[in-house]
């Protein structure tokens, strides 16, 4: 099968999908309750505490990253959850009830999600399917629908579930009784499964979690980038409405890699329909990382309502790459990366990306421009040429022209 027909199978598979879902609708035998509501109807946008902070988390750094989110315009840009990662948490009381830490979090957990909440944010928290995190606070083991029911109470929407000190669990069955315990907490909430991607969430976790890692962790360098990128492009047809591969959170603006090198980050993220959590110090960003992150173009591509998970359509070798995702609306977002060190000449056929040939129209997401003309009525014939930075993208939405 070529790529150019795989692509067109698992878009095509996707679409069935949530057909079928759609069609089915509630359920109406008997006294069965009403179908849920469909959480991450599209890929989670947020904070994550862990990539910047690491366990220097506090009730003030919160505050003040919720504030940012708003003020910095990610919020309008679609950015919803503030997740507090590893290290809030320091034991268990006397009747088995997590215990945040009283210094860090002085007011405790439910006064820091009501002011999150009042910022029209949602509130995020960590834990582990294990006894211990992976910095050795108390895990959920045992503890799966206490802490559910403590989450509840504290207003909490989204919950980090890692995989530490549980390599003789399984983890299907573990982290099903953690989705069973916060159905039953009366409260939705997403539920982020964190075990790497070492027992192939993508064939079980779509009827658990709204999100499974399908890789090692990130760090911030272009290497790990994009070995992560690679690692979680393998798993298209496992991704829609509800259900995201998560190949780790942002490291957008955290220094380690070049401007050209974060857009290509945020760039195959959002084709990958990735979620999107910023890992950086929101309070104190340049122009330019903001400029990144709230991109609301190369959001709409990742938060596109048709929930296809993007991938290679064309591969030159030599590392220049085609990357293609089709849209709700008959268009199709492209993403040519090159992987080299120097600049690259490209180009990308309708034929590649799942488009007839014919009369289009085509946006530059990054420069925010209409290209140039090549036809008389200014549209594109059946592909276009184009040059990529090194260790960088050019990112495209092409629309057929209705005839």
């Amino acid at each position: 099968m070529s790529r150019t027909t795989a692509f067109a199978s698992v878009a095509a598979s996707v679409v069935l999908a949530v057909v079928a879902a759609c069609a089915q609708g509630p359920a109406t035998t008997g006294s069965a309750p009403a179908a849920r509501p469909l959480l991450a109807a599209t890929p989670p946008m947020g904070f994550n505490t862990w990539n910047r902070f690491g366990c220097n988390v506090s009730d003030t750094l919160v505050r003040g990253i919720a504030d940012a989110m708003v003020s910095s315009g990610m919020k309008d840009a679609g950015y919803q959850y503030v997740v507090i990662d590893d290290c809030w948490q320091v034991s268990r009381d006397s009747t088995g009830r997590v215990v945040p830490d009283p210094e860090r979090f002085p007011e405790g957990m439910k006064a820091l999600a009501d002011y999150v909440h009042s910022k029209g944010l949602k509130f995020g928290l960590y834990t582990d399917a294990g006894d211990r995190t992976c910095q050795g606070r108390p895990g959920s083991y045992g503890h799966e629908d206490q802490d559910a029911r403590t989450y509840a109470a504290w207003g909490v929407d989204y919950v980090k579930v890692d995989w530490c000190h549980a390599d003789s669990l399984d983890a299907a069955t573990r982290y099903t009784i953690v989705r069973n315990a916060f159905r039953q907490s009366g409260r939705p909430m997403v539920l982020s499964i964190c075990e790497w991607g070492q027992n192939r969430p993508w064939e079980w976790a779509d009827t658990v979690g709204q999100l499974w890692r399908t890789t090692n962790d990130i760090w911030d360098s272009w290497q790990s980038m994009i070995w992560n990128a690679d690692a979680n492009a393998r798993h298209q047809a496992a991704a829609g409405p509800g259900h995201w591969n998560d190949p780790d959170m942002l490291e957008v603006g955290n220094g380690g890699m070049t401007l050209d090198e974060y857009r290509a980050h945020f760039s195959l993220w959002a084709i990958m329909a990735a979620p999107l959590i910023a890992g950086n110090d929101l309070r104190h960003m340049s122009d330019d990382i903001r400029d990144i992150l709230t991109n609301k173009e190369v959001i709409a591509v990742d938060q596109d309502s048709l929930g296809v998970q993007g991938g290679v359509v064309f591969d030159r070798g030599g590392g220049v790459q085609v990357w293609a995702k089709p849209l709700a609306d008959g268009s199709a977002a492209v993403v040519v990366l090159d992987e080299r060190t120097d600049s690259a000449g490209a180009y990308v056929r309708w034929a590649d990306i799942g488009l007839k040939n014919g009369p289009a129209t085509v946006r530059d997401l990054w420069a925010h421009q209409d290209l140039g003309v090549h036809t008389d009525d200014g549209t594109f014939a059946d592909r276009l040429t184009t040059r990529v930075p090194g260790h960088g993208v050019v990112m495209l939405r092409i629309t057929p022209v209705k005839q």
